[in-house]
């Protein structure tokens, strides 16, 4: 097994095995962009923020307000971080004042759509739910009903980008 299964360790043997014959067979990448044959075009912090907050006000309306949605280039995709929920609240004199960020690992900035929304829908569930148990999983489903797949998926993203790397 060739060390890029990391990304789907935990997956189904079946689903691994099958990524590591069209990784040893040179096909992966091909495969993997013919399933996704362009990348999303929200580049800037600006259009990310946007973006995020549409989708927030779509299905969360009533919770906390995005203070910030960036790309980060110190998220270290081997530690299974591919964006992060950050929560602050600070007490200035009589309130409570909170601020709510999202932070996507950079590689993202040039995947698929489908696979940013997984991303943004993930981050965006963590304002209601800050434990992956089976609300959590909820809301992200609701909001993303091939939240499943697309997670998997920007695994497979990782796995096609490492290896367009080492080619």
């Amino acid at each position: 097994m060739s060390k890029l299964i990391r990304y789907i360790q935990g997956y189904p043997e079946h689903l691994v095995s099958q990524v590591q014959t069209l990784i040893d067979g040179g096909k992966f990448v091909s495969s993997f962009e013919r399933r996704y044959p362009k990348s999303h075009n929200i580049q800037s912090e600006k259009a990310l923020f946007q973006y995020v907050n549409e989708i927030k006000q779509r299905y969360m309306k009533k919770s906390a307000p995005l203070s910030k949605a960036v790309y980060d280039p110190k998220i270290h995709l081997v530690n299974n971080a591919l964006g992060l929920h950050t929560y602050v609240a600070k007490v200035h004199g009589n309130r409570v004042v909170s601020k709510n960020e999202i932070r996507i690992a950079s590689i993202f900035k040039h995947a698929p759509e489908p696979l940013l929304r997984m991303l943004v829908v993930h981050e965006l569930a963590h304002f209601k739910e800050k434990e992956h148990n089976k609300a959590f999983y909820q809301l992200c489903c609701h909001m993303e009903p091939d939240y499943h797949q697309l997670e998997f998926d920007a695994r497979l993203f990782l796995i096609c980008e490492e290896l367009k790397r080492t080619q």
